[in-house]
């Protein structure tokens, strides 16, 4: 198969690096067709147990530096896992919602952020990022295999999915209560808004305003950062 750059409309994705790729062995094997090693990849104790799990699923091995030269010029990337694109699935848990992000590091992080605070649930809200691009794999340190990441095309479509959820959306609004006063309630749905709008006023008759208070010598608070203080707040009792 003709190896090309990465493409939205494609089926296929690529895992540029030995420890996003060690991450998608450990999560989703079967999704994978084929690992590549550049000839300068040294040994190390990483590479061994990486080289174990392809064997253990049966996933092939292949030396090729022209795929390196294709998807990662820089040079500094050494294994290339080649997997099939998969659809999540969101659980009756408590989720972030991600509404029009648009930012692949962003959207990187904060899967990161969830993983790391126990949440495996995230839905984002068309039009948004593409999360199986690679560039957004790489900012995720392969948290993206970790979670469940489930597109709706509206807001109006999640809400019909999950109606028991009770919202929370992180917004300014004359009614909003300050996330340190604000008591969660399972299961819940905390919702964030675009990097550049933030959400629109509307959210405020559906969902329950909520602010991260702040110095006003900013406007606000980077997305990541933000959803990253909320998910700190909304897990703290679990640590």
């Amino acid at each position: 198969m003709k190896i090309q750059r990465y493409k939205h409309d494609n089926d296929i994705s690529w895992t540029l690096g030995a420890t996003l790729t060690i991450e998608l062995l450990k999560c989703r094997p079967k999704q994978i067709s084929r690992v590549f090693f550049n000839s300068r990849l040294e040994q190390s104790d990483s590479i061994e147990n990486l080289i174990t799990l392809c064997n253990q699923h049966n996933i092939p091995i292949e030396p090729n530096d022209k795929i390196f030269n294709i998807l990662s010029p820089k040079g500094n990337c050494y294994v290339i896992a080649e997997f099939r694109k998969y659809t999540g699935k969101l659980s009756d848990t408590s989720h972030i919602v991600l509404v029009n992000p648009s930012d692949m590091g962003n959207l990187g992080t904060i899967l990161r952020t969830a993983v790391g605070f126990g949440i495996q649930n995230v839905a984002v809200i068309r039009p948004g990022v593409d999360c199986f691009d690679p560039k957004a794999i790489r900012a995720s340190m392969g948290a993206l295999f970790h979670v469940e990441i489930e597109y709706f095309d509206s807001i109006k479509s999640y809400c019909a999915k999950f109606p028991n959820h009770l919202r929370y959306a992180f917004m300014l609004s004359k009614s909003a209560k300050s996330l340190t006063d604000n008591k969660f309630q399972e299961p819940c749905s905390l919702i964030f808004g675009n990097e550049a709008s933030g959400l629109p006023g509307e959210y405020a008759d559906f969902c329950k305003p909520v602010i991260i208070k702040h110095s006003s010598n900013i406007d606000s608070l980077n997305l990541s950062m933000a959803v990253g203080i909320a998910i700190f707040e909304y897990t703290r009792n679990n640590w």
